[in-house]
């Protein structure tokens, strides 16, 4: 898809996210915001995995480190034939559902329950190395917070990541400068967050994550870095599309109200409008 497509529908998912989250009662809105345009991207123009190739041992794979993102997850899910967005909608956070607040591995094209910061980059370290050494073509992706960096198993895995070489792994790192308890540098600084990766052995990649081009083009770069993984530094906005959201760390995990709802419908519609007319 082009830009101005990528960028309407990503409008037409950041809806589909506030309702399901209101219907569900809950959900991580701020990280699902800032989250959106990047997962879409990927999953539009350069994951190569569909409903029809979801077993093919040669399918990229992708791993949702940042787990309580999942209802833009359930959102791209849908949009791209894996799963019914009225059912989502219907039965998310209901006792019993699949549609749980995390990825769940149970439902298709997810390859693995997250949720539990710093085991996606592990992971997909596995993944990645599996795909080196049996020959393979597939690419591995990962998100993760910014916030879930203080984890020491995500350096573990970056280390060894560079260590084997795996220019097949590409990690997106939502660098939306919160997470729930406030400001990340002040919770715990991760600044020169670039740097950091490039000790370690990485491709590192800085780029406006809110930018739906600049993050094609960085996923395409990526795919061209050879010898070592690739990050994605995508800087975003918490609550993106939205002043009643952006860059508020209230906004972790929140469920509107009624008002604030139609507040925020009427942004997101504003938005694609906008889009729409190429403003």
């Amino acid at each position: 898809m082009n830009a101005k497509e990528l960028e309407i529908l990503s409008w037409k998912l950041r809806q589909d996210v506030l309702d399901i989250i209101v219907a569900g009662g809950g959900g991580h809105i701020g990280g699902d915001m800032s989250l959106m345009n990047a997962l879409l991207v990927l999953y539009k123009n350069h994951l190569r995995v569909s409903p029809e190739t979801a077993d093919d041992p040669d399918r990229d794979r992708f791993v949702l480190s940042k787990g309580h993102s999942m209802e833009t997850y359930y959102a791209v899910l849908c949009e791209m034939g894996f799963l019914a967005l009225a059912d989502v909608k219907a039965r998310f956070s209901k006792f019993g559902s699949p549609y749980i607040g995390h990825p769940n591995n149970k439902l298709p094209g997810i390859e693995m329950n997250s949720g539990s910061l710093g085991h996606g980059l592990p992971v997909c370290v596995g993944m990645a190395l599996a795909g080196k050494r049996g020959g393979k073509s597939y690419r591995v992706y990962t998100v993760m917070g910014d916030g879930e960096l203080a984890e020491g198993s995500v350096w573990e895995g970056a280390m060894a990541a560079s260590h084997f070489g795996l220019d097949n792994l590409c990690a997106v790192v939502d660098r939306n400068g919160l997470q729930i308890s406030g400001p990340t540098e002040e919770v715990m600084a991760h600044e020169p967050l670039g740097e950091r990766f490039r000790s370690f052995g990485w491709h590192v990649l800085e780029v406006d994550g809110n930018s739906i081009p600049a993050l094609d083009a960085s996923f395409t770069a990526a795919k061209t870095l050879p010898g070592k993984p690739t990050v994605i530094i995508s800087h975003t906005t918490k609550g993106y599309g939205s002043e009643l959201m952006e860059n508020k760390a209230d906004w972790h995990h929140h469920l509107p109200t009624a008002e604030e709802y139609e507040k925020i419908k009427a942004d997101f519609a504003a938005r694609k409008e906008a889009a729409e007319h190429g403003e």
